[in-house]
């Protein structure tokens, strides 16, 4: 008990030396962060959770993994296997970068993976359920996944320790 009360002793002493001007800049990072995590959340909800009429009979749900998958692989039209799988991996990438600036808990692999797969699977659940010309597909949950932790790996790991070091 007291080797952790002297060690976040030391970590707020620690914390307490940072030039006020790094803090203040850390600080002003994670405002920007959360404006543009507003910004992203109502151009999400704009993009995913708006009804589409006139796709009547068109949609189907898929609870199979890979199946929406080879559907559009086995198509002819590239343009549009790219346009779907692409827009999928791309749609959740913004989270890979945000939520480890946001939230100091979300910086490790696993926990990022899992806040992004139930925002996803959120997402897919209230399209299957409540909207018109929508459906649930667990292919685009794993792509939105996918997308969201490629861009961690590449950025939001390395802008998730700088906003939140030690």
């Amino acid at each position: 008990m007291q080797v952790v009360a002297k060690r976040h002793g030391a970590e707020e002493t620690e914390k307490a030396s940072r030039p006020f001007a790094v803090r203040l800049i850390r600080w002003l990072w994670v405002l920007v962060a959360l404006a543009v995590a507003v910004v992203f959340a109502v151009a999400l909800a704009r993009l995913t959770l708006r009804p589409v009429h006139g796709a009547g009979g068109q949609v189907h749900d898929n609870p199979h993994p890979g199946a929406t998958l080879r559907f559009y692989l086995d198509r002819p039209s590239v343009k549009e296997a790219v346009v779907e799988i692409g827009g999928n991996l791309a749609l959740l990438m913004p989270l890979g970068v945000l939520l480890p600036i946001l939230f100091d808990r979300l910086r490790g692999l696993v926990r990022l993976t899992l806040a992004a797969a139930l925002i996803s699977l959120a997402i897919e659940v209230v399209q299957g359920l409540v909207l018109t010309g929508r459906s649930f597909d667990v292919d685009d949950v794993i792509l939105n996944t996918v997308g969201a932790v490629i861009a961690y790996l590449i950025v939001g790991r390395r802008f998730g320790r700088w906003a939140h070091p030690g």
